[in-house]
């Protein structure tokens, strides 16, 4: 039986709940849990505010562990080897976007907290593919916010080519900005942090930013106008967004990383004009991951971490919903 901490009906706090996980999937992977990030999407899906939850929900899809068995189909890993955990735990594997390494985009991805249960538990499982080795220079203890929150802000340089010469932009210095400001840094690129907490400046440097901006002083982003290749939006919040996107260069692109939920008011001109891009994503697949991982290891990034018990798990819940985190928060199983 697997001891896990459960909401049994939406916005409920969690508590002690026990589940038979039944037989090991040939494909399954048993990941006796270390540590689990506490990520905003696990209070999203706790409160059920996409819509998409089901009951009891056992959040937590920032795992660091390791493996504890392996179905006969298991590949590439190691009974006792660390691993990671993060928003996907299986895929079909055979369908276009698998097979290209965009698990993540499969019609049949299961998240690893939506119809599967979680991290906030001794032990939890996933498909083989979605259970990542953790490089040994990794400090295990505060990588576990890697897995999603890390993976969302390194996808897009991954993804779009962005260059050491580059200008990134990066609009809030919570869980994953302050993880978007490190990644940039090391890739080289001339980093803007925009924040709406002046007092948030000289951490913002700490963590990468050559120049720290107000997101609200209107004046100072139309002088930046024409000038950001990249612009990372990881808030949920609405924003000037003709001045956001004012600020791209020609060949610029907005890429969002915050659920931001109300519309985005766009004037096609303002694209065309400069052939500027707005675009999302969601984590990313298995290779993906792996290089963020590697990447992290090889430049010493880490996520600023607070921990708490795994039994305390409500009351640091109640600290990520209060804005208190600096900057994620790590479950010690």
């Amino acid at each position: 039986m697997v001891q896990a901490w459960a909401a049994l009906a939406a916005g409920q706090p969690l508590e002690r709940f026990e589940y038979d996980p039944g037989p090991l999937g040939p494909e399954e992977v048993e990941v006796t849990v270390e540590t689990c990030g506490i990520c905003h999407s696990d209070v999203s899906v706790v409160r059920n505010d996409w819509g998409i939850s089901t009951y009891p929900v056992v959040p937590g899809h920032e795992v660091i562990g390791r493996v504890a068995a392996m179905g006969p189909q298991a590949k590439g890993l190691t009974v006792g080897q660390r691993v990671g955990i993060g928003w996907s735990a299986e895929s079909c594997m055979h369908c276009p976007q698998c097979l290209a390494g965009d698990g993540n985009l499969c019609a049949e991805n299961v998240a690893t907290i939506v119809g599967h249960y979680g991290g906030f538990a001794d032990s939890v499982r996933a498909q083989w593919q979605w259970v990542i080795p953790v490089p040994e220079a990794l400090e295990a203890r505060d990588a576990g916010p890697l897995l999603c929150g890390g993976t969302t802000v390194f996808a897009p340089f991954h993804e779009y080519d962005i260059s050491p010469t580059h200008h990134v932009g990066v609009v809030g210095i919570g869980g994953l900005g302050h993880l978007a400001l490190k990644f940039a840094k090391a890739w080289g690129c001339e980093v803007t942090a925009f924040t709406s907490t002046d007092s948030k400046a000289d951490e913002a440097r700490s963590f990468g930013a050559d120049h720290v901006v107000n997101s609200r002083d209107r004046d100072t982003l139309r002088g930046l106008a024409r000038t950001l290749d990249l612009l990372l939006v990881t808030v949920n919040v609405t924003l000037d967004w003709p001045s956001m996107i004012g600020m791209l260069a020609p060949r610029g692109r907005m890429h969002m990383v915050g659920a931001v939920i109300k519309p985005m008011p766009v004037i096609a001109t303002d694209l065309i004009a400069g052939q500027r891009s707005i675009s999302g994503s969601p984590t990313a697949g298995p290779l993906v991951i792996s290089k963020m991982l590697d990447f992290s290891a090889r430049h010493a990034i880490a996520p600023q971490t607070e921990h708490f018990p795994m039994d305390q798990v409500n009351d640091a819940l109640e600290h990520l919903k209060a804005g208190n985190a600096r900057y994620r928060i790590v479950l010690d199983a």
